[in-house]
């Protein structure tokens, strides 16, 4: 298979950052995820990343339960790459936060690289005044959120999920979250081709700036060689300016309304769908194609989607 100029463009359907107040486009239900999730499948995506929301007020879900009503559909639907998460909300304990990527056997699992601050109180004078929920008030205006992930907590994700054949997409908000891998690659707990997805732009971690972007890329190419798939996330109106650049420099992109609301300014994404094609037209605009699910599974050395336990 021909894989040069094939960019994979992942989709984050929901995450955890941003609240059902915030926008009515967001999904929260099962029937709302999975048709977003096919949706921006069928618009060009390759992996959907994929969370959960308790369908009553949409606060994020970890349990295994939470994900079985969206996982079957999507995957009977469509030949796509699923990716679970094991981030689930900064607020929640890996133990929590494991549990659906262990049951469920994925082909990929996110795993972040490292602990840190968490700010999402800069969005709650934006949004306060629509929130209908008081645990989005609650959530959003916490000052003190760490997102725990300690060399334990990532060498236990890494061995318990690596035991069932997932591998991952290794969510690197920070210089030192590539150094972090670099020191379980050298010790052999997870192998090349590594997915170093390059998180820009959320509180806490680097900046969005050009030269933040480059950082990050000339890092990983010291550190890892030609071991690794570089992709970005630039988190809110990042978004769009990251994926250009780092399709342009040979990498490849994650879109979604896990990372932004927007489709420009003053005007909310209306789906999961058009952020995909809105990266599509530039991946194609710049002369490349966009890969299929099967070709991202090549790209990313992934065990197939037969033996998942979905």
């Amino acid at each position: 298979m021909n894989l040069q100029g094939k960019v994979i463009i992942t989709c984050a359907v929901t995450g955890a950052i941003h609240t059902p107040s915030m926008s009515e486009h967001l999904p929260v239900s099962a029937s709302e995820i999975a048709d977003a999730a096919v949706g921006a499948i069928e618009a060009g995506a390759a992996v959907v990343h994929l969370h959960a929301r308790d369908e009553t007020d949409g606060r994020p879900d970890q349990s295994i339960e939470a994900f079985r009503p969206f996982l079957g559909v999507i995957k009977q639907a469509s030949n796509a790459v699923i990716n679970i998460t094991t981030g689930g909300a900064p607020t929640m304990s890996v133990a929590e936060r494991i549990q659906p990527a262990k049951h469920y056997q994925p082909e990929l699992a996110s795993l972040n690289m490292g602990t840190m601050n968490f700010g999402l109180f800069p969005m709650l004078n934006r949004y306060e005044a629509q929130l209908k929920h008081q645990w989005e008030r609650d959530y959003l205006g916490n000052k003190s959120i760490i997102f725990r992930n300690t060399f334990g907590d990532v060498e236990e994700i890494m061995t318990t999920l690596g035991a069932n054949g997932t591998r991952f997409e290794f969510e690197c908000y920070d210089t030192s979250h590539l150094y972090n891998l670099k020191h379980f690659f050298d010790n052999g707990l997870v192998k090349g081709p590594l997915f170093i997805q390059t998180v820009f732009g959320l509180m806490g971690g680097i900046g969005a700036h050009p030269d933040d972007v480059l950082h990050m890329k000339r890092t990983a190419d010291r550190l890892f060689g030609d071991n690794y798939r570089w992709s970005v996330l630039g988190a809110g109106r990042n978004q769009l300016n990251i994926a250009a650049m780092a399709a342009a420099m040979g990498g490849h992109v994650r879109v979604g309304l896990e990372d932004n609301l927007w489709a420009g300014k003053g005007r909310l994404a209306e789906s999961n769908a058009q952020q995909v094609r809105a990266a599509r037209q530039i991946i194609e605009g710049l002369g490349l194609a966009v890969a299929t699910p099967d070709e991202a599974r090549e790209l990313l050395a992934l065990k197939g989607a037969d033996r998942v336990n979905i």
